[in-house]
């Protein structure tokens, strides 16, 4: 998965971002806000039957030529291709996602990651995880609360891993452990592969979106249901009636460029095969 073929020029056109490109914490978190609010978190080709590839020509081509989104291997592989394109060093990592569980929950290594070493110190970097990923760098020790454009964050040691939390309107609330070894893509291939065709995995089946919106805002899509949730975690959730609806939101809300048919096949699936408006933990 060489990075080497990797457009900058195309993916920053992509993303808005104008702004410097030297390789400091500032430009760092310039370019996780652009990225995140530019290119959403979205799992439908694999509700379309097409698993994900992570090699950097078909990112580029899916993410930035064809103006869709992606989920988190996708996102983050993507990302982390332009942050080594202007001179970050990186390492990837994974993570165990507890969103919704117990802090400890013995959980599998599901959720690729990146950490990013300046002068400040050792950050973590993630636009791929959806409706709660930070909007900011972090930068990764343990029990300060930081802020970004959206929640307050900070991390929690539980046996060596530090596990991510952002404050909502009822207190603080778990989203991932941060693995600290790195990781070879070849993992990310293993996991890739278990989470877009394991039956027991959400996304065959589901209609799933998020992006983060304006004035902290953040908007989530799970099936029929839209919840848009402001600055201080109060929720305002609406659910589609029709086809039409359904493309409405995928394409102007979340920016997708899919087609009638690809809509209309994500929603008959959705109809025959998802949860229905049942709560995901991941998903809430």
């Amino acid at each position: 998965m060489s990075d080497t073929q990797f457009d900058q020029n195309a993916w920053l056109a992509r993303i808005g971002y104008s702004g410097p490109v030297t390789p400091t914490l500032g430009t760092l978190n310039r370019l996780i806000f652009a990225h995140s609010h530019s290119i959403a978190y979205e799992t439908l080709d694999i509700m379309l039957g097409r698993t994900p590839k992570l090699d950097v020509p078909t990112l580029q081509r899916k993410m930035i030529a064809n103006k869709r989104g992606g989920y988190c291997f996708e996102q983050n592989m993507l990302f982390r291709a332009g942050l080594r394109s202007l001179g970050f060093r990186i390492t990837s990592l994974q993570g165990r996602v507890v969103r919704g569980l117990a802090i400890d929950a013995p959980r599998p290594a599901i959720h690729m990651l990146l950490k990013v070493e300046l002068p400040e110190g050792t950050y973590l970097a993630d636009v791929g995880f959806g409706n709660l990923a930070p909007t900011s760098a972090l930068l990764l020790a343990p029990h300060i609360e930081q802020e970004t454009p959206h929640e307050l964050m900070r991390f929690i040691d539980v046996d060596g891993e530090l596990t991510l939390q952002a404050l909502l309107k009822d207190g603080w609330h778990h989203i991932y452990r941060v693995i600290p070894y790195p990781r070879f893509d070849g993992e990310y291939e293993i996991t890739n592969w278990y989470t877009a065709t394991h039956p027991e995995t959400p996304y065959q089946s589901n209609i799933i979106a998020a992006k983060p919106g304006p004035n902290r805002s953040r908007i989530t899509m799970y099936n029929a249901r839209v919840t848009m949730r402001d600055a201080d975690g109060h929720s305002e959730k609406r659910w589609l009636a029709d086809e039409r609806e359904f493309k409405d939101v995928l394409r102007g809300e979340f920016g997708l460029n899919m087609s009638d048919q690809e809509i209309d096949n994500c929603v008959s699936v959705m109809k025959t095969k998802g949860t229905g408006d049942a709560p995901h933990p991941f998903f809430a």
